[in-house]
């Protein structure tokens, strides 16, 4: 077998091989022989067809599929042999032997590119750090009350907090457009849910009034076809409720699963799940921050059949969720919309495969342990979690990778600068990253 390698634009190489007539040959050989003993064949006995009736019939057919095995055989054995490693699936053109009756193909694919880690000593990263604290508890169990706030129909006029059940039709230049009616929709007021003036040209209303306003819709609204322009909404309330937010009383506490129905063992429940929460968000957002260093200290070449074939899965995975949520799944969503997303995904993957080479990174068998008990803690039964991650190997993976990532994040921290800066929790649990 002879091989050769031409280089193409960016990491595009061309391998080019060549085997020799007598592989050919034998491989066709073996398949024509074997096919002999089974081919049937009108005036022939099972068996007895001559070989060169059967290479007339067959011959082409025969070394198609020669060709095809060949190939298959021996693309990956070239490829390792000049110590390339394809990034996506070659495409292969056919060519003119250098043997009369050889085979000579050209194999086109990307390379996965070599990746040498930078030395990230003068990278900086800032990692925020939080605590909860009583008023962030305070705060917490308000949201808890909110959840559970009732909503009592009232004989007066709408305030801001109220919510105001109506009918409405919106025109334009007189015109009714589409979507801008609905019927018996609630409409918390102050929420901010509407365009300006729509809610505070409700305030005072009572059940039974009818109003008409006059707004206009943000020169950035989502809908193009109505951004920037003048529309008026006829609107019929029904019905104007107040919201009251229960007491914290035994009740309330022991519907959240705290036995002795007391305020203070509610707010070490609520105290234990915020610290959790924090941890989590904080161990997120260092994490991000991390993989942004190593992004930007280690610019490589990102193939793009990787990204390609990334970006797809994205794509199956996102029609999967759609699918479990009974969202319809009859939507064909261009993988390029996922193609930014999935080159980070990429980029990160092959500087984070080298960094786990070449500091012999394995899954701490502890770690794995304290992570899945970390996971499982939010469930109703630990135990039942635990031992389910413990024993399906597939499962197990997914954990024993997030522990590898920490240990890169870990390593990451152990090489940057890393300056602190404290934040409020509530900063913390809004933070975007």
């Amino acid at each position: 077998m002879q091989v050769s390698v031409e280089s193409g634009e960016g990491l595009e190489r061309r391998l080019l091989v060549d085997l020799p007539a007598d592989r050919v040959s034998a491989e066709m050989d073996k398949k024509l022989k074997d096919l002999a003993r089974h081919v049937r064949l009108d005036g022939f006995r099972p068996g007895k067809v001559p070989m060169r009736t059967i290479r007339q019939r067959f011959g082409e057919q025969v070394r198609q599929e020669t060709y095809g095995n060949l190939i298959q055989e021996t693309l990956y054995e070239a490829a390792s042999q000049e110590k390339l490693m394809p990034a996506g699936e070659p495409k292969i053109e056919l060519r003119d032997a250098a043997e009369e009756g050889g085979l000579g193909y050209t194999a086109v694919f990307e390379v996965v590119p070599e990746v040498k880690v930078a030395d990230l000593s003068e990278q900086s990263l800032t990692r925020p750090v939080a605590e909860v604290t009583e008023t962030d508890i305070d705060e917490m169990i308000d949201k808890l009350r909110k959840q559970r706030t009732e909503w009592n129909d009232v004989d007066r006029g709408a305030n801001d907090g109220d919510t105001v059940h109506m009918d409405f039709k919106g025109m334009i230049d007189g015109e009714v457009f589409e979507g801008g009616s609905a019927e018996n929709v609630p409409l918390i007021l102050g929420s901010g849910s509407m365009i300006e003036g729509f809610e505070s040209g409700l305030l005072g209303a009572k059940a039974g009034d009818e109003r008409t306003l006059e707004v206009t819709f943000p020169e950035d609204y989502r809908a193009e076809n109505l951004a920037g322009k003048p529309a008026i909404f006829e609107v019929k309330v029904l019905k104007v409720a107040e919201p009251k937010m229960p007491e914290v009383d035994e009740d309330f506490v022991k519907a959240f699963g705290i036995e002795d129905g007391t305020l203070e063992g509610l707010r070490a429940d609520v105290e234990k799940n915020m610290r959790h929460e924090l941890k989590q968000k904080l161990d997120s957002i260092v994490k991000e921050r991390a993989m942004d260093v190593l992004v930007a200290a280690n610019p490589i070449d990102i193939p793009k059949a990787m990204v390609n074939q990334e970006a797809e899965r994205m794509k199956q995975q996102m029609v999967q969720d759609m699918q479990q949520r009974g969202q319809s799944s009859g939507i064909d969503l261009p993988a390029s919309m996922f193609e930014e997303q999935a080159r980070r995904r990429v980029h990160l993957g092959l500087v984070i495969s080298e960094i786990m080479r070449e500091q012999q990174l394995e899954a701490d068998e502890e770690k794995v342990r304290t992570t899945i008990a970390e996971f499982a803690e939010s469930y109703e039964n630990p135990q039942e979690v635990i031992d389910y991650y413990l024993q399906d190997k597939q499962a197990r993976a997914s954990i024993e990778n997030v522990v590898l990532e920490n240990e890169v994040v870990d390593w990451v921290l152990a090489q940057v600068q890393v300056n602190e800066e404290s934040k409020a929790f509530s900063e913390v649990m809004d933070n975007k990253d």
